[in-house]
Parts: structure tokens; sequence; C-alpha cells
């Protein structure tokens, strides 16, 4: 054996341990670019003619093929953690809320940030949220009321 074709070998064998990296972390970037060009110049480095090229092509994708579907049988069995997945709760006994669960802003007092056409940006206990006018214009600077919360919308009366 040729020091070309063991050169070949170890660069297959790179490029197959950076393409698993590569599936494993989000994007395309540094590892999924270098495990290309090692793949690549792996196959050049062992093939002598057109056709073995072809054939061994041909096997590394197979190859590659093989791998994702054994990395994401793996993800999906929770076998592997998954870097794009995130683990932690954001519960409401430790402070969190949801942009949904608004209602305790029921009543509040503000002023206008901007002026509501009927939406714009009301500043309330030096929170600044986006609001919505009853339905008519309301200038810059005007009191504020917060009369009715539907979902993530504040609605506002002047006051």
């Amino acid at each position: 054996m040729e020091w070309i074709e063991v050169l070949g070998i170890i660069l297959l064998v790179v490029g197959f341990v950076l393409a698993a990296v590569e599936m494993m972390v989000p994007g395309f970037g540094l590892p999924g670019i270098s495990a290309a060009v090692c793949l690549v110049a792996g196959v050049f480095c062992v093939t002598d003619t057109l056709a073995e090229g072809a054939f061994v092509t041909l096997l590394v994708l197979a190859l590659l093929a093989f791998m994702l579907a054994v990395i994401l049988w793996l993800l999906s069995k929770g076998k592997l953690k998954s870097p794009i997945i995130l683990r932690e709760e954001q519960q409401k006994d430790k402070g969190y809320i949801s942009s949904t669960d608004l209602n305790y802003l029921l009543g509040k007092k503000g002023v206008a940030v901007t002026d509501l056409r009927p939406t714009g940006t009301g500043d309330f206990d030096d929170i600044r949220f986006d609001v919505v006018s009853e339905g008519k214009f309301i200038d810059k600077g005007a009191r504020l009321k917060i009369i009715r919360v539907s979902g993530a919308k504040l609605i506002v009366r002047e006051i």
C-alpha cells in the first residue's frame, strides 16, 4: 500500500468524523466544509480510475446517508443530546410569565410613549408595552389606562 492510499484512507476517516460533528451541530460551518474537502480529497487519493472514483463516491454517499439515519434515530430516542432543543423550563413559580399572561396589567395606568394610531407604545411602571387604543388617535404623552387584555394585546383608553 502506497503512502498516497494511506493518506486517502486517513482523509476519508477524518471526513466521516467531521461529517458526524456537522450532523450534530446546527448550521453549515467549518466541520461541514472540512468534511466535504477531506472526503473529496480522500476519494481522489484512494482511486486510480474514473469508474473506481464513481464507485467510491457512491459508497461514501451511502455511508453518509447511513450515518445521518443513525444519528437521527439516536436523537429521536434521546440517546444523544440535541444541541437545538432547550431543556430548561421557565416556570411561573420562579418568576417567569408568558406573553399571553398579561391579565395582571388590567387597570394599570401609564403614559403614551408614542402616538397611538391606534397602535403604539405605552409606559406602565417604567416598563414599555405595545398597546392598542380603542380605535381613536391618542397623542404622545397622554395618560393611559389598560382596560382590556386580549391574548398578548393590551387595549388602552385615554384618561
